[in-house]
């Protein structure tokens, strides 16, 4: 279903995947769409969906950010297999923790008062 949405834009699904608490999104980007654009989209949509299913609840929302990261080619299967794979990895170690150590990793400074809701 997120795959769907994505390619709605003309961007390139490639795999979707996540945890009870958090979703990854592999994709090729479209030239004429923004990150921005396409999280939203996706947000709007699943949300109607998670809110209109049978078993769906009325009370679901996402969080309002969204973390985004480019991955290079020679790394492409290594994070199509970890996107695949989430409910053995969180096994291990949380989202939060997770984040926390991709971005320290890269560089990143995140104000952790504006990354969780």
């Amino acid at each position: 279903m997120i795959g769907h949405h994505v390619g709605e834009l003309g961007c390139v699904p490639l795999r979707a995947g996540g945890w009870y608490d958090h979703v990854h999104i592999v994709c090729g980007l479209s030239r004429t769409v923004t990150i921005a654009d396409l999280v939203q989209h996706v947000k709007v949509e699943t949300s109607r969906w998670a809110k209109d299913a049978e078993h769906g609840s009325a009370t679901f929302a996402w969080q309002s950010g969204y973390g985004a990261f480019s991955i290079s080619q020679s790394n492409l299967e290594q994070v199509l297999d970890y996107v695949a794979n989430q409910a053995a990895h969180h096994k291990t170690r949380t989202f939060q923790d997770e984040f926390r150590e991709l971005c320290l990793r890269h560089e990143l400074e995140i104000d952790e008062r504006y990354v969780w809701d």
